[in-house]
């Protein structure tokens, strides 16, 4: 048998694991890596790579930057505000908070606005006495549809791009990835008001009240709820800038750093504010994704697909299959990954039916960005699992239906958009 089948084969269980919950998520991530170092499909010192990987980083500084604004009492009294504005009920909230995560992730890193609006978010519910359960997921959502409105919203978004320019045809422009990335967001948000919301569990256990209550006495002080919002707005608006000494990661720790020597938070409490059900489930499924691309498995996965296309296929059939292939993967493997292995493929196919490859590549790429199925898709989506005391199926149930309704816009847009002949 070869390698790839057999790295198929480990992946399949680590899915049933992953929806049966037999074991603690994060006990089978890191399982399916030491299963990984073990079969041979990459190096022992690789196993655990996943931990220095830079997200890692930026979701241990961001976690300890949101709750300083908890210890502070800031979130609470902004979670207030932002109720007087939307009201109690739970749709406005949600559409308030879907719109604004879509709105500032198409211009930040999506990791990276998740991060800073979740404890927004988690005051927002303790203010309205609402379930986090019920808004962190749609957060998780508004943030992927934002990541499609520009060419740097998410990684696969430039290397697409990227893949065009090399090749000598006309790279994506700025906003272009806006034509369908508006569209999904409209019809995202449609989803989760009227359908998508039925699917999400209401969790009895709220950790955010017991939060809120435990720290009751800090939020008096005025002035450290001042530095804690000062401390997120720097931090935002230092990712925003992108600039080149200081990286996300960089930002994220260096607010976590101001944050305990100013007091809003101890050393402890801010060792204490990290998830690390969030943290290992993270880095082992990179350790993961890192040995589907050495064994092949990725590409495996993708011939068989592309094999079923025949002699000369429709491009709206090729646009259709690419989207759903890489919808797939992305499910499991790293979304730059994903786009770096199939984005040459279809360029290649583009090529064989000659069909225009933008229609093609943001078919890929649309499907990259649909990364809504699983906690580890993605990571703002691995980001609100604790915080949320989501389930895996949790986000079968509400990602899957928004897949299809994602699908379905897609393969009306693109064409119009961008022809398959000229």
């Amino acid at each position: 048998m070869t390698p790839d089948v057999q790295f198929l084969l480990l992946l399949a269980i680590i899915a049933v694991f992953f929806i049966t919950e037999l074991i603690p998520l994060a006990v089978t991530a890191m399982g399916g890596a030491i299963a990984c170092g073990l079969l041979g499909f990459i190096p022992p010192k690789a196993v655990f790579a996943g931990l220095a990987n830079s997200t890692v980083v930026l979701f241990a500084g961001m976690f300890v930057v949101g709750a300083a604004m908890f210890h502070t009492g800031l979130a609470q009294s902004i979670g207030k505000r932002v109720v007087l504005l939307f009201g109690t009920k739970e749709k406005n909230l949600m559409l308030g908070i879907m719109i604004v995560g879509a709105v500032l992730s198409g211009f930040l890193s999506n990791t990276g606005t998740t991060a800073c609006l979740m404890p927004v978010v988690l005051g927002i519910c303790a203010a309205a006495k609402l379930p986090a359960s019920r808004q962190l997921l749609p957060l998780a959502f508004g943030v992927a549809f934002g990541g499609i409105f520009t060419i740097i919203g998410t990684p696969p978004n430039l290397i697409a791009s990227d893949t065009l320019a090399q090749a000598g045809f006309r790279p994506f422009g700025f906003f272009e990835f806006a034509y369908i990335g508006i569209p999904i967001a409209i019809a995202g948000i449609i989803y989760m008001m009227f359908i998508g919301y039925r699917f999400l569990p209401k969790v009895t256990v709220d950790p955010n009240v017991e939060v809120e209550q435990e720290f009751e006495i800090s939020s008096a002080s005025s002035n450290k709820q001042i530095i804690s919002g000062l401390i997120l707005l720097g931090v935002v608006i230092v990712m925003a800038l992108e600039l080149k000494f200081i990286t996300l990661e960089m930002a994220a720790i260096i607010g976590a750093i101001i944050a305990v020597l100013t007091g809003c938070l101890s050393e402890k409490q801010a060792y204490a504010s990290i998830d690390w059900v969030t943290i290992f489930l993270f880095a082992g499924m990179l350790s993961v994704s890192t040995a589907m691309d050495k064994t092949g498995a990725g590409k495996l996965l993708a011939k068989l697909c592309v094999e079923t296309l025949g002699g000369a296929p429709s491009p709206l059939f090729v646009t259709a299959l690419l989207f759903i292939v890489s919808c797939v993967l992305t499910q499991f493997m790293s979304n730059t990954a994903t786009a770096t292995l199939i984005c040459p493929i279809g360029l290649a196919i583009a090529a064989q039916i000659n069909a225009s490859p933008h229609a093609v590549l943001m078919s890929i790429t649309i499907g990259i960005a649909c990364a809504y199925a699983t906690p580890v898709g993605t990571p703002p989506n691995t980001l609100v699992l604790g915080p949320g005391g989501y389930r895996f199926m949790d986000y079968v149930k509400a990602g899957t239906p928004l897949i299809l309704v994602s699908f379905i816009v897609s393969m009306i847009v693109i064409p119009i958009v961008w022809p398959f002949y000229k």
